[in-house]
């Protein structure tokens, strides 16, 4: 009998470094708000999302590729850049066809160190393309690391609730031995039924609110509605076909 692939979860970049990642799936996780912009991006039609680490790579991204530079920190889109991190800020009518270049606080930090540590391959995950990350995974028969983004590298709840909800649709396919992924899967079934209102008690949800981004904290959490696979090419996030 073959051995499933191994499964686990980090609740924090800054537990990265203790996992061998090189044989893995990285799955980043940044539900508030990167990781859910990523995925209506493309699925709105955007060419790519090149995610860069520091606004300055942004800035200079941006000019050589005429791309859309997008970033945020602390919920405030960052000086010299052109819009945020909104999912609602990016309809098919607006980027279709473009190139979108994307600096957070925290999703595309661990996406690069995922990739400085030597993942075998990363994708992104949210909510709103939740089955087609679980597919994939399904399909792809390696070992994954679900790597929640957390903030300022402090645990978070809505980057738990995701990973718990793919575990709780995957699991039969993985040997999990791993206390963070049995909390984040029993978390995430305890409140599944009212993960809207639930949500609402989150610090992310309190800083983020009082910008005016209730509704958008909300398609955060509403799975498929953006349900493509970002998946990391040659510096770009582009659509993974099947």
């Amino acid at each position: 009998m073959n051995s499933k692939p191994v499964l686990h979860t980090i609740l924090s970049p800054k537990l990265l470094d203790i996992y061998d990642v090189s044989n893995s799936i990285v799955v980043v996780i940044d539900v508030f708000r990167a990781t859910s912009t990523i995925a209506t991006a493309l699925f709105n039609g955007a060419a790519r999302v090149i995610p860069v680490d520091t606004v300055d790579k942004c800035i200079q991204i941006g000019k050589n590729t005429g791309g859309i530079t997008a970033g945020e920190r602390d919920g405030k889109v960052i000086a010299g850049l052109e819009h945020g991190n909104s999912p609602a800020e990016y309809p098919r009518e607006f980027v279709e066809g473009k190139t979108l270049v994307l600096t957070t606080t925290n999703g595309t930090k661990l996406l690069h160190m995922a990739l400085q540590n030597g993942a075998s391959e990363v994708i992104t995950g949210s909510f709103p393309n939740l089955s087609a990350v679980c597919e994939h995974l399904i399909e792809s028969k390696k070992n994954v690391i679900l790597g929640c983004s957390a903030w300022k590298d402090k645990f978070n709840l809505e980057d738990t609730l995701f990973a718990g909800a793919v575990i709780s649709r995957i699991k039969e396919h993985f040997t999990i031995h791993c206390d963070s992924s049995l909390m984040a899967e029993n978390m995430y079934e305890l409140h599944k039924d009212d993960l809207k209102s639930f949500i609402r008690n989150t610090t992310h949800w309190h800083r983020l609110a009082q910008y005016g981004l209730e509704k958008d904290l909300e398609y955060c959490v509403t799975p498929d509605q953006a349900n493509i696979l970002p998946f990391y090419k040659n510096g770009d996030l582009v659509i993974k076909e099947s």
